[in-house]
């Protein structure tokens, strides 16, 4: 790695791209990595030993203030003292690290169920080994030793887990706690890589759909209850965009369901073109209920919970879940229409992984979605008719 000893000035700080190391001084070192990022150290003599110190992240620590730690550590090292020491008082558990980050991201999630999923699984699987100590003194071993009892049985949870440690202690090297990820890529060369089948979404052969429409129906489930898993299923939206889909998203009218970035999962607006079964649900779910500023409400007015769709579907002996009907969508037309792969993935709002495709996708292809989501409408009635003889 290149080495540079120039005093440093704010311009070169914020525009400098080469790896490297770049001193100023009082041992202050600008570690600029491959990725880019950008890192205070310094270097100090503490008790006749050479000793490493992280100031921070760049984008924290401004040039100024880590001058200003760099002359208060040297100080305290010239007189005796030990700068380490002295910050460990400081140093918070992972615990106490968690609640910070938490609070940090927790605006800008969509959900409160992924918040309380975020919480659960620190509280489950991490605090009991990890909560108590600094994030200073967390190594490798002590993230294998939180993830190796269920990264082959509970797979999914376990990578979950695996980031959001990550992201803690991403978080702790920003602040200058430590230097390393110990749940970066030294533990992913360590674990083992997770066989298995993948586990998919259940979902009903699509041959199967109108007739679960017809039994949601006929059960005793609350009125709105009904309405969402319908709507659900003819616009193959996910489940949290249906449950919480406001009126002023709405435009009957035109026939267009605009969902706002805020409620999708890429974070990108999404345009559901609304067929006939469609708006006939939305015509009802208007007569039912015109206080709430919600579609489908629960009786005190807030959204349907997650859960209410999924406990339906098992007692009423479906075999699926909310999400698996996207899949039944997707089946459907793949194997029935002869609707391009572009049209059929606009459909499901899926972001286009491959750049050379996605150059191209400049178009939400709407008006070719509608005549497909029409037709999807159209299949399920025609499925329906008979099941009902």
């Amino acid at each position: 790695m290149t080495r540079y000893r120039k005093k440093l000035s704010a311009a070169f700080v914020r525009t400098v791209e080469q790896p490297g190391l770049y001193w100023d001084e009082h041992g202050l070192i600008l570690r600029v990595k491959p990725a880019g990022y950008k890192q205070w150290i310094q270097r100090l003599f503490i008790h006749g030993k050479r000793r490493e110190l992280g100031l921070g992240s760049l984008r924290l620590v401004t040039l100024a203030q880590a001058r200003e730690r760099a002359i208060a550590n040297r100080r305290l090292a010239r007189s005796g003292g030990n700068p380490l020491a002295s910050r460990r008082h400081s140093v918070p558990t992972f615990q106490q690290a968690a609640a910070k980050v938490y609070a940090m991201y927790r605006p800008n999630w969509r959900s409160d169920h992924h918040a309380a999923q975020w919480k659960g699984s620190l509280r489950s699987y991490v605090y009991p080994k990890l909560g108590r100590m600094r994030v200073d003194g967390i190594r490798t071993a002590d993230v294998m030793a939180v993830l190796s009892p269920i990264w082959n049985t509970r797979q999914a949870t376990a990578r979950r887990v695996r980031q959001r440690i990550g992201t803690v202690m991403k978080w702790a090297i920003a602040q200058g706690y430590r230097m390393d990820n110990p749940a970066g890529e030294s533990l992913g060369a360590a674990l083992p890589k997770q066989g298995g089948i993948q586990r998919h979404f259940k979902a009903l052969p699509y041959g199967e759909v109108a007739g679960a429409i017809q039994t949601v129906r006929q059960s005793g489930a609350a009125v709105t209850v009904k309405l969402g898993f319908e709507f659900l299923v003819l616009t193959a939206c996910r489940s949290g965009e249906m449950r919480g889909a406001r009126w002023a998203e709405i435009d009957l009218e035109a026939g267009v369901w605009t969902v706002p970035p805020e409620r999708m999962k890429h974070q990108r607006e999404h345009r559901v073109p609304l067929s006939a079964g469609a708006r006939r649900i939305l015509a009802e779910a208007r007569r039912i209920d015109r206080s709430s500023d919600l579609v489908f409400p629960t009786p005190a007015g807030g959204p349907l919970p997650d859960r209410d769709l999924s406990t339906l579907l098992r007692e009423l002996g479906i075999g699926a879940v909310p999400h698996g009907f996207r899949s039944s969508f997707r089946d459907w037309a793949g194997e029935r229409t002869d609707a391009p792969h572009a049209v059929m993935e606009a459909a499901l709002s899926h972001v286009v992984r491959n750049q050379v495709e996605a150059a191209y996708a400049r178009s939400d292809l709407f008006e070719r979605r509608r005549v497909l989501m029409e037709q999807w409408a159209v299949y399920l009635g025609a499925v329906r008719k008979p099941a009902a003889a």
